[in-house]
């Protein structure tokens, strides 16, 4: 059985939420050498929208990310960044990794922690670590020879009764000055399809350029991980400089293909 990206992500929306070891997160090492340990913890990564390496659709962007998780009794927690994304001609990519901050926080700054560069023409992607100033190579797989192309399906029935798919399109607009193109799916999960006492219902809105085979906006709203929202705010179809692509100045390299395992 085979499931949509959508369905997967409905039923799997914790996804975005990696769980560590018991105690991983809370434990201290006193002076006197004594480990103190803690339960329980979790460690946060949320997916963002997908850059394929597209050949003669340059771009830089700006992407703006809010997180919204309601709250047990009541109110929402907001999370956001944002980051700088180019890609140029010949669908090498760049983009900025900042951490997730409390929104309207002014007690804590977000922090820029990876620089991404991929290359499909040499398979390789920099993961450089802005701390160390360290870039760790990894074979890049995406290929400008592949057409991407969002996930969206047609209205019908999930496998083994497990709920239903809605298809919606909802035709052409304008986003940060570009033609998009919107559709959204509607999944609803039948009672204990997935553990769910009740019936499960996560919507997935996205207005998608195909100039630049991208989503320039993305709402996604799971009762599991919380309602997503990522937003192009400035987009130029400008070149990129040339320089972006290359290792940052002063970064060292460290290459991990050779110890990279077949799944990586």
């Amino acid at each position: 059985m085979r499931l949509s990206p959508l369905v997967s992500r409905t039923m799997h929306a914790s996804c975005v939420v990696t769980l560590l070891c018991a105690g991983t997160l809370s434990a201290q090492i006193t002076s006197g050498g004594t480990i103190l340990t803690g339960d329980g913890g979790t460690r946060e990564t949320l997916e963002s929208i997908f850059i394929p390496p597209k050949l003669n659709a340059p771009f830089s962007l700006t992407l703006e990310t809010e997180w919204i998780r309601p709250l047990p009794h009541g109110g929402t927690y907001t999370s956001q960044n944002r980051r700088h994304i180019m890609r140029d001609s010949a669908g090498r990519i760049h983009q900025e990794r900042w951490l997730l901050t409390p929104k309207n926080s002014s007690k804590l700054q977000s922090t820029m922690n990876y620089i991404q560069v991929s290359d499909p023409a040499a398979h390789t992607l920099y993961n450089c670590e802005v701390a160390s100033k360290r870039c760790y190579l990894l074979t890049y797989t995406g290929s400008t020879a592949i057409a991407y192309k969002p996930s969206v399906g047609a209205t019908e029935a999930l496998p083994d009764g497990m709920g239903f798919r809605t298809h919606e399109s909802l035709g052409t607009n304008t986003v940060a000055g570009f033609d998009a193109q919107g559709y959204r799916e509607t999944v609803t999960l039948n009672p204990w399809a997935e553990g769910n006492d009740q019936p499960m219902v996560t919507t997935w809105e996205l207005w998608y350029s195909p100039h630049f085979g991208i989503s320039l906006l993305s709402i996604l709203d799971s009762p599991r991980a919380g309602k997503q929202v990522f937003t192009v705010t400035e987009i130029s179809a400008a070149e990129p400089e040339h320089s972006l692509f290359t290792v940052p100045e002063g970064y060292s390299v460290v290459d991990r293909r050779k110890t990279e395992s077949p799944s990586d």
